[in-house]
């Protein structure tokens, strides 16, 4: 297996200093140093998660069934939801665990618990450093360095996923190895009668930021993408390889290769509808791999996205499945607890390799369970292997900051499909309101 290797996934530094060096004067301190644990008496824990995945409802279940003094409160929204309601949610209605937008505005409030005693306690210091990079905060409020103040779920990664038998009525008996191979099968589904693609775009989600996001690595490299997204100073996404990969997708849209509504497709429609066999491929992440294992059983595989020439370096937004704790909630310790279980525990573990299609995290020693490499799930793990071998790993656009996915990417990809929007003034848009917000 290729443990190794995945997890030498990175996008930026190492871990720096320790939270007496670091901290962020507005975040809240680590606790006083306790047991823990969840204890012996009765604990509600209260999550507040992104709808449509499966994983955590699992992982809930086995975690209640190994400690029953424990049950979980749920609430789920979109995550374009959870975008926009995080700072009041984190503040006025603090859950013990909450799926995490973009944190770096988060810290600064004051509204994440810091979670360096807790690394230290379990030990997650001395897992690769790159696996919770991303989910440190410096005292600047950007993201690579400093305190902890997340953990992932599991380690997530994009790319395509095609439907085998509309494949094999068009002859594609292979994953594409160019992105012009790519636009030849998008285009001989189109001319067998078959939707290329019923990408989701509509409602407060722009879906077409995944193939968006993918084209970029395919046409330059994903360091500019990574320095953007971790507001490095003087970052832009409006770059000319970025453009060229937005006129790609642009004419995807205009050679008619998505769902003619692909503006009001959600997510979960995007899914019942692929499931269902009525679109050749989506360009989504491998948390759905288990899932088309069992819906899908040998109907469905998995590709990256290919690069312009045979044998180039491929990219994927590739990152943990951010999880933290409001810095009012009532039980943190019982929250971080439930986070070294979910990354040290072999049955969950196994929930989140066969279940959630990903890598779990954890040491770079800890069990795997032995997966089908010809399942979704192992195409996908197998994948993963591929971006570490090229450094192609990104952190997901969306969120580069707190509002952007909402409040520009969404409303401009869908003029975009709508023809309201060029694909320069596209990245134009968004990178003005990212100066806006993060210059505010």
């Amino acid at each position: 297996m290729f443990l190794a290797s995945i997890l030498a996934l990175t996008a930026c530094s190492a871990p720096g200093s320790n939270a007496d060096d670091d901290a962020t004067p507005d975040a809240a301190a680590p606790t006083a140093a306790g047991d823990w644990t969840c204890g012996e008496d009765d604990v509600t824990i209260d999550a507040y998660l992104e709808t449509g995945f499966p994983l955590s409802a699992a992982l809930f279940e086995e975690f209640e069934k190994q400690y029953p003094n424990v049950t979980f409160d749920v609430r789920e929204d979109q995550f374009a939801v959870i975008t926009q309601n995080a700072p009041r949610v984190l503040a006025d209605n603090p859950p013990d665990l909450m799926r995490l937008p973009q944190m770096s505005d988060l810290v600064g409030d004051g509204l994440l618990y810091n979670l360096d005693e807790a690394a230290a306690h379990f030990g997650w210091d001395e897992w690769p450093a790159s696996q919770l990079a991303q989910m440190r905060v410096d005292e600047d409020g950007r993201r690579g360095n400093g305190p902890l103040y997340a953990m992932g779920k599991n380690y997530s990664m994009t790319g395509v996923f095609y439907n085998t038998e509309l494949a094999a009525q068009i002859g594609m008996t292979e994953a594409p190895k160019t992105l012009a191979e790519l636009d030849e099968w998008m285009q001989k589904a189109k001319d067998a009668g078959i939707t290329p693609s019923n990408q989701f775009n509509g409602g407060a989600t722009g879906g077409l930021a995944f193939p968006l996001q993918l084209l970029m690595a395919s046409y330059g490299s994903v360091d500019p993408i990574n320095d953007w997204t971790f507001q490095k100073p003087g970052s832009r996404i409006d770059t000319e390889d970025n453009i060229k990969a937005a006129e790609h997708l642009k004419k995807w849209i205009d050679a008619g290769y998505f769902a003619e509504d692909i503006n009001s497709l959600d997510y979960s429609q995007m899914m019942g509808q692929f499931i269902d066999g009525k679109s050749l491929f989506i360009f989504n992440g491998d948390w759905e791999s288990g899932n088309l294992d069992t819906q899908m059983a040998g109907k469905a595989g998995f590709f990256l996205m290919p690069p312009l020439e045979e044998g180039g370096k491929v990219g994927a937004m590739s990152a943990p499945l951010t999880f933290g704790i409001s810095s009012k909630a009532a039980n943190p310790e019982c929250a971080a607890f439930f986070f070294d279980w979910i990354a040290t525990n072999d049955d969950a573990r196994t929930l989140a390799v066969e279940i959630g299609g990903s890598h779990p995290m954890g040491p770079a020693d800890a069990y795997m369970p032995e997966v089908d490499p010809e399942s979704v799930t192992g195409q996908t793990l197998s994948a993963g292997a591929t971006i570490a071998e090229d450094n192609g790993a990104m952190e997901f656009i969306a969120n580069a900051t707190g509002a952007i996915y909402a409040k520009s990417w969404t409303p401009n990809l869908q003029k975009l499909v709508a023809g309201d929007q060029t694909a320069e003034g596209l990245l134009a848009a968004v990178q003005a309101d990212y100066e806006s917000e993060i210059n505010g």
